[in-house]
């Protein structure tokens, strides 16, 4: 059926003819490229089968750059014609480690004209306001080569006429002719090659080349690295005959422009030709280039002559320095901040969803515009290469927008009040296109429409502002362009999920609903919906077990389960309904190095986000995720009709036995079950292969068949020895993978019947790799038969076990495991289940090419590992214990999370713990010896262990080597909280790394400040400063040099962060990345309560993602807050080792970080789920590896200190780090232990036995620790560095720093299969620098800034130093970011958080960057006439700040937002007055300040402790999500607020205390007197009649208090009957 949207006519007969005669026949393979021309997102194979053999592979490399590739050569292409069948076409998946290695965020906006009246002053005003945006772009080594700008215009005909006359040319034909901008190869001949292909296939395409165009340009402007790889700028005129509409002539060009890239893809020149743009209506000028010489390098843009209606421009920050022209955007219809998480899996999609795009519009070319994506470009690249496709095919660019990045529709009051009709286009959609997920604002043009939309989430910042000479504005911030307010008609935002769109050619602005309900009303979406998607009833589940005790356990050995998995992981399930929690980290071997056998599951760990773009709370911002998922066959994405919706629905991926028959029972799906078994009677090898291949083609022949449900199963009635279970994530991935190759994944859902899967990691994995459900049926009936055991039974008898019906058992474990699944998506920052599936989001540690090749396809695995047949042994290991004679009669404990003798290695073992404790306690050297010998006779559990030193010199004495006293200043330990650990821990480390010269860290929660003076009352070891602590020497100090500032900002005051030699930003943790913490009421003491600002028993949260950290421009952004607030300090990043983390680390020193901190996965924490503990995070090693040659090769190595830490415990482990490139090491859990931790590993509980991690005093007075036993420790650990040194002939660490060459593997056989460690030892040279030199430097500056001029004057600084009174008033830039930051350091660093008693009066007008007012002192009184951007108020401790527009505006104030996102982040104190509206987020994770605002977007007062928010208008979504404590009041005078609060905590009631009623009026008020404001004004006027209107949001912490509770006051006529009838339960 064809399309019916606007936009979609037919292409004419001209058109027709032009492409059935004028078909190009290359003879070059037809390898494309999307974007640059650089490899293939395909190969060409004459079969449609897969081929039966593997040996075609590629030469395999673990390096980086040089990952797994198809067996599938780019020389199979052959002769065949770009418009041969698809079945010719082979997709190739897309590459994690081309994905990885290119990341980037921005800064963006667009000018547009309602008249459609183009000017140069457009033009000239984006360029100004691009110039503006330079703080939000990155620069290479450099410092001069940008990491792109650009601007997307329409085509400025007057210059290009001027052009073609003085060329002798008759003037274009605008309606007729299209303009080329390429970037061409810099040699000459090969230029003169590369013309001559594109103007060959114009012509064959019936197109005229009217000619070549210089673009003049200024290459003295351009950095060295860009310079190194800048291309020649030409443009290229060709006329279009034949066409007369003009979709259709930008048809005609997007096909010659794929068959110029297919024609040359296999050129060796092929990624220097590029066509920035091919056009009838827009083009692009854009460059490896910063902001600001964009219009100097293009002299073209200064020319009066180029005039534009509209203007979209955008600043690049790429994580990866390496100069590419190509990947400066715009795009060709796109401009996009942010980063697409799920971009694996939608690359995956889209290959496979090519076979079967059709549209009448293509006339049977549609082979001739494949591939469409090109995984080896960027995801911004790639979005704007499938909206580009919609869009030719015939959608509007809203419509394609709202099809790729839809918004979060499910549970949105406002949206099915204001336009219904789009939850049926979202529904319609959800099962034909995955979204592209991920922080994003994406602007959009082609030439008549221009637009913009906000990423579900809304992740980004994108305000908007429209004047009343008819131009709109939208930017990534506001005051990049000189405006007369008084012209200015409206200012807004947009909001998560939503879109604003300007129709050139009618002049109109369509906001949010009217874009959404115009596209909703093409097409009877609701009909088709309610006729033909079906839905899965929810079925009961099997109320009796189905087998007996005996065959259950037979069942559970076959498959691998262990008592651990059973008790520990199902039990608890189904017992409790959530995961398991445990702590201390993992410290066992990884699977491919233990020698016990592992499930395939064990070789994967989950990726998680960091940096480029943030985690989710799955518990507070719920509203934005979901588990649904559309099983069926998916249709042609470029048709429009009721058949493409014939699916089915399931609420979750979780499947019990009676739901499956339900789906077998569907006719509609035709599903087939396909046994998952492989033979082994005639031998093992080749086995598991050759069943692999049957499998695929048994899918393949039911697919074609008609089955739109493919069913895996592994379920069998009688099990037979000799035919064994092919590993479930074995079988879903080679399905997966064939159905991609062959065309067919579309057609049909895969859904896994197994035994093997009961634990949150194994259900990531399954979907992960292509299931779209899973019936878990063995663990389904572990739970019935748990149930049904006597001693459960008893348990809940007597009361030891809540009771659980049979059917709540299996509920409860249905539910534990979607609520995993949705933390696992939101660690990567995934909403949807639909974007997860297939996304393919793990690293691989330890499976060879074979089996990375036939399943898992595109999957990093940089260490090799086993091959097809090693797995199938490993398999069998467990298969067969179900069928030996002496088969057990219980399951077997493997050990694998709690130590047990004879269970498997514990790295942090009892014996290790006692033979520390021996050593440091007695300080002897005797003692370390033995404690060295047992770390070197253990059994190999991580990869350096694989490794081991080499020299090219001759031994030297030790007493030639550096001193221990040198060697320990490079020590660091871990960031413990205090809170998670005991105060006596936390200052006994303190003290010893301060002895030592060392750096302690605080951790998350504060500090106390008598902890940073030196002691002078030490007498025999004790202090009454600190008199909890023993062995202590007069001039200890207790502060911690490395101070942290976590995502809970708890203790994050000026005072704590000027007392810092280092600042530590915990972008995430090793045990469990990508994820949050909660510290539990119990350990909120009240000395915790005071550090932390927030109340004893209360629990504290800790966001997953910093809500200032949504990008790498937002991580630069808060390094130079924090550098502002505190210059002396160096700011560290710490990240989590996984593949692409050089990609980050790049970016992290671009950002201006002065040290990079690598954690690995085995580092402890005090409390985490089993699974994120298990299966997340990578080693360090690998991690270091390529931070240090991604950091060299880009030029930025010398720019930062690396620190690295994650299970250290011995001098070899510093030796290998430093080899491998480190700076600094970190010892967390043996540092513990050195102190007394005995590894009870019960941090989680609060009951530590010896006080080591809890916070009862009786426990705590248990503590064994001394400062000495710690630095006896640190000694010994560099003693034994000097020792290694020595013998190698080395006298200084600087000596071996980044030396890979001294390192070989060891000579020793693995039980399992043979490592290659080549990635983990190859160098791509060293540092210009010694290391020394680089941690000496000096801080990293943020340039000249506001603050220091202030502080410059005298007045202002006679203010500070005697605590005067000074009024000062100056203009503001948005350049001018974290303004005030500098001198409310200044002011704490002297008096502390509130000991000054003047008072700084500063005005400010203008429009004021990131971070206004942040980390304010008492006394600083600041006003800011104009408008702010994101991140006001933030960590400010006290102060106020009154925020107001200007006098005489076009817009009513409160109606306008004038404030940015996530507002008072972290603030301790102070005072905030918004004359205006606010954006998303605003107050979370407020302490203590107040404030009154006159509107917010989502989230206001997430994970609010303290303080007192005032609201005088709308709100948006899930208000109070996470509050604990402090009190909200929102004015309702549409009684809408209700549905839009979290009401998981909070209270929401009228305000009934006479206290409560006094506080919100008087803050209302003063926000009058402050502010002016009209809406406060009317408000205060008529009280009784707004009172009434205003709810009261109270968590149970402030239930009792007065301004909560009338019971606390004399009784008044609101008596307790009328405050009962003014609450609403919840």
């Amino acid at each position: 059926m064809a399309l019916q949207s606007p936009g979609a006519t037919g292409a004419s007969s001209s058109v027709s003819r032009l492409l059935s005669s004028a078909k190009l026949t290359p003879t070059k393979s037809l390898f494309s490229s999307v974007d640059f021309l650089l490899g293939s997102s395909y190969s060409i194979s004459k079969g449609i089968k897969r081929r039966n053999e593997l040996s075609a592979f590629r030469g395999f490399t673990p390096l980086l750059k040089s990952s797994l590739r198809s067996p599938f050569s780019a020389k199979a292409a052959g002769e065949a014609s770009p418009s041969s069948s698809s079945s010719d076409l082979k997709p190739e998946v897309a590459y994690l480690e081309d994905i990885v290695s290119e990341k980037g965020e921005c800064g963006v906006g667009f000018i547009a004209h309602l008249e459609n009246e183009a000017t140069h002053k457009i033009v000239n005003d984006a360029l100004i306001a691009l110039g503006c945006m330079e703080h939000r772009g990155g620069c290479g080594a450099d410092n001069a080569s940008g990491d792109g700008s650009g601007l997307m215009t329409s085509i400025p005909w007057d210059l290009f006429n001027e052009w073609a006359e003085k060329q002798g040319m008759a003037i274009f034909d605008k309606l007729h002719t299209g303009v080329g901008m390429v970037f061409l190869p810099r040699d000459e001949n090969i230029r003169k090659e590369a013309k001559k292909v594109v103007t060959s296939i114009f012509e064959k395409e019936g197109l005229e080349v009217l000619g070549w165009r210089d673009v003049p340009v200024d290459p003295s402007i351009v950095g060295h690295y860009a310079k190194k790889t800048m291309p020649k700028t030409e443009q290229v005129f060709v006329r279009i005959v034949k066409e007369d509409k003009v979709d259709d002539v930008e048809r005609e060009l997007y096909i010659c422009r794929k068959l110029i890239e297919r024609a040359v893809a296999s050129e060796s020149w092929a990624s220097e030709l590029y066509f920035s743009s091919l056009s009838n209506q827009t083009i692009v000028y854009k460059g490896m280039l910063r902001s600001e010489v964009l219009g100097l390098f293009y002299t073209d843009l200064q020319n009066d002559l180029y005039k534009s209606a509209f203007a979209i421009y955008h600043r690049r920050f790429s994580t990866n320095t390496s100069p590419r022209w190509p990947l400066a955007q715009p795009m060709r219809f796109l401009g996009h901040n942010g980063e697409i998480n799920t971009i694996q899996g939608n690359l995956n999609w889209m290959t496979s969803r090519e076979a079967s795009l059709r549209s009448p519009v293509w006339h049977g070319r549609e082979n001739d515009i494949r591939p469409i994506s090109n995984p080896k470009a960027s995801d911004s690249s790639n979005l704007d290469s499938a909206a580009e496709l919609l869009i030719r095919s015939g959608r509007t660019p809203e419509e394609s927008l709202m099809i790729l990045v839809p918004e979060a529709y499910k549970n949105h009051p406002t949206l099915m009040i204001k336009y219904p009709e789009a939850v049926d286009f979202y529904d319609y959609y959800k099962g034909q296109m995955e979204p592209w997920d991920g922080p994003a604002l994406v602007l959009f043009s082609d030439g008549k429409t221009v637009g913009a939309c906000l990423d579900r989430n809304g992740l980004r910042p994108a305000r908007y502002w429209r004047t009343s000479d008819n131009v709109v504005y939208v930017a990534s911030e506001v005051g990049v362009l000189p405006m007369d307010e008084s012209k200015v008609t409206m200012k807004g935002r947009l909001g998560p999920g939503m879109m604003i769109s300007v129709d050139l050619e009618s002049g109109q602005v369509y906001e949010n609903t009217e874009v959404k309900k115009r596209v909703a009303s093409y097409n009877p979406y609701g009909k088709w919906v309610s006729e033909n998607l079906r839905t899965l009833k929810p079925s009961t589940f099997l109320s009796s077990a189905v087998m007996e005790t005996e065959e259950t356990l037979r069942r559970q050995q076959a498959f691998g389960y262990s008592s651990e998995d059973v008790q520990m992981v199902i039990e608890s399930m189904a017992a409790q309904g959530k995961e398991p929690t445990f702590c201390m980290g993992d410290d066992t071997p990884v699977a491919v190095l233990s020698q016990k056998p592992h499930m395939l599951y064990d070789y994967f760990k989950q990726r998680f986000a960091q940096v480029t773009n943030p985690a989710i709370d799955p518990l507070r911002e719920g509203l934005v995720m979901s588990l649904e998922v559309n099983i069926g066959k998916r249709g042609n994405i470029l048709e429009v009709g009721p058949e493409n919706v014939s699916q089915v629905v399931l609420s979750g991926p979780v499947l019990n036995e009676r739901e499956l028959e339900g789906l077998l029972s569907d006719p509609h799906l035709k599903s087939q079950v396909l046994p998952t078994f492989f033979d082994i009677h005639r031998g093992i090898d080749g086995s598991l292969k050759k069943a692999l291949l049957k499998l695929c083609e048994a899918a393949d022949e039911a697919v074609r068949n008609g089955s739109q449900v493919l069913v895996l199963s592994d379920r069998s009635d009688n099990p037979e020895p000799t035919r064994p279970a092919i590993p479930m994530l074995l079988a879903v991935g080679a399905v997966h993978q064939h159905l991609i190759e062959n065309g067919l994944r579309m057609s049909a859902s895969i859904i896994a019947d197994t035994a093997q899967c009961f634990s949150t990691h194994h259900f990531a994995c399954l979907i992960g790799y292509g299931a779209s459900a899973i019936c878990p049926h063995l663990a389904l009936e572990t739970c019935r038969q748990w149930r049904l055991s006597n001693k459960t039974v008893n348990m809940m008898r007597n009361g030891k076990m809540p009771t659980v019906t049979m059917e709540q058992a299996q509920k409860n474990y249905r539910k534990a495991v979607n609520t995993g699944l949705l933390k696992v998506l939101s660690k990567m920052g995934i909403s949807l289940f639909s974007s997860y599936c297939g996304a393919q989001i793990f690293e691989i540690y330890g499976l060879g090419k074979e089996v990375v090749e036939f399943s898992f396809r595109g999957s990093a695995s940089r260490i090799g590992g086993l091959t097809l047949d090693e797995l199938a042994r490993e398999t069998l290991t467990f298969w067969m214990r179900a069928f030996s004679e002496d088969t057990a009669k219980r399951l077997e404990n493997f050990g694998f999370i709690q130590f047990r003798p004879g269970g498997e290695y514990h790295g942090n073992n009892p014996e290790m713990s006692k033979l520390l404790h021996k050593a440091v306690r007695e300080k002897s050297e005797t003692a370390y010896a033995v404690y060295q010998q047992h770390l070197s006779n253990r059994p190999i559990t991580v990869f350096r262990d694989l490794l081991e030193f080499k020299s090219d010199r001759k031994p030297i004495p030790v007493g030639k080597v550096e001193p221990a006293s040198s060697i320990v200043e490079r020590f660091c330990t871990g960031g413990m909280s205090l809170g998670a650990i005991s105060r006596e821990t936390h200052e006994t480390i303190a003290i010893a790394m301060n002895r030592l010269g060392g750096k302690s860290n605080s951790g998350e929660g504060g500090e106390d400040p008598i902890r940073w003076k030196p002691l002078t009352d030490v007498v025999d070891g004790y202090s009454s400063t600190l008199p909890h602590l023993k062995g202590l020497r007069n001039g200890d100090t207790a502060t911690s040099a490395i101070k942290q500032v976590a995502s809970g900002r708890f203790g994050v005051t000026p005072t704590f962060l000027v007392n810092a030699d280092q600042l530590e930003i915990k972008v995430a943790q090793g045990a469990k990345p990508g994820e949050g913490g909660q510290l539990p009421g119990k350990k909120v003491s009240a000395y915790i309560a005071r550090l932390r600002n927030s109340k004893p028993g209360v629990p504290l949260i800790s966001p997953p993602p910093h809500h200032d950290i949504y990008s790498i421009e937002d991580l630069a952004q808060l390094i130079f807050d924090l550098h502002q607030v505190n210059p002396k300090a160096k700011v560290s990043v710490k990240l989590v080792s996984e593949v692409g983390i050089g990609t980050v680390a790049s970016g992290v020193a671009k950002a201006n970080a002065d040290i990079i901190q690598i954690s690995g996965y085995d580092g402890g924490t005090g409390a985490s789920p089993i699974s994120s503990i298990k299966h997340a995070g990578g080693p360090w090693e690998l991690g270091l590896a390529e931070t240090q040659q991604t950091l060299i090769g880009n030029g930025l190595r010398e720019r930062v200190i690396i620190r690295v830490d994650g299970g250290f415990k011995s001098g070899v482990d510093v030796l290998i780090a430093a080899a491998m490139g480190a700076d600094e090491y970190g010892f967390g859990t043996l540092a513990m232990i050195a102190t007394g931790c005995i590894m009870a590993r019960i941090c989680h509980t609060n009951n530590c036995p010896v006080g080591v991690a809890s916070q009862r005093e009786e426990l705590r007075a248990r503590f064994p620790g001394l400062p000495g036993d710690l630095v006896n420790f640190f000694l010994y650990i560099a003693e034994e560095v000097r020792g290694i040194l020595a013998r190698l002939g080395y006298e200084k660490l600087d000596d071996i720093i980044g030396r890979t060459d001294l390192l070989k593997p060891r000579d020793i056989s693995l039980v399992k299969t043979h490592l290659d460690l080549s990635y983990l030892l190859s160098s791509v040279g060293l540092p210009k620098r010694s290391s020394t030199s680089i941690r000496k430097q000096e801080v990293h500056s943020n340039g000249p800034v506001l603050d220091d001029i202030l502080l410059q004057d005298p007045e202002i600084m006679d203010a500070i130093e005697n605590e005067k009174t000074v009024h000062k008033t100056m203009s503001i830039y948005n350049v001018d970011r974290a303004v005030g930051g500098r001198i409310a350091g200044v002011i704490a660093k002297k008096y502390g958080d509130t000991g000054f008693a003047g008072q700084l009066n500063l005005t400010f007008n203008g429009s004021a960057g990131q971070s206004f007012a942040c980390f304010l002192s008492p006394g600083m009184n600041i006003r800011l006439v104009g408008e702010a951007n994101d991140y006001v108020g933030k960590g400010m401790a006290g102060g106020e700040v009154v925020i107001l527009p200007v006098e005489s505006t076009g817009f009513l104030p409160e109606d306008a937002t004038i404030v940015g996102n996530t507002c008072l982040y972290g603030a301790t104190g102070g005072l905030l007055f918004v004359r205006g509206k606010a954006g998303e987020r605003f107050a979370v994770r407020n302490s203590l300040a107040q404030a009154v605002v006159e509107g917010t977007g989502d989230h206001c007062c997430e994970y609010m402790t303290g303080g007192c928010v005032v609201v005088l208008g709308k709100v948006g979504r899930n208000v109070a999500a996470g509050m604990t404590g402090g009190l909200a009041y929102i004015l309702d005078e549409d009684n809408t607020l209700l549905p839009k609060v979290n009401k998981e905590i909070v209270k929401i009631q009228r305000v009934t205390s006479q206290v409560g009623q006094i506080q919100l009026k008087s803050l209302i008020q003063a926000h009058v007197e402050k502010t002016g404001s009209s809406k406060g004004a009317t408000i205060v006027e008529e009280w009784d009649k707004y009172l009434a209107m205003f709810w009261q949001l109270v968590p149970p912490s402030e239930e009792d208090t007065p301004e909560a509770n009338s019971d606390h006051q004399v009784k008044t006529t609101t008596g307790e009957e009328e405050q009962v009838s003014n609450t609403f339960a919840v």
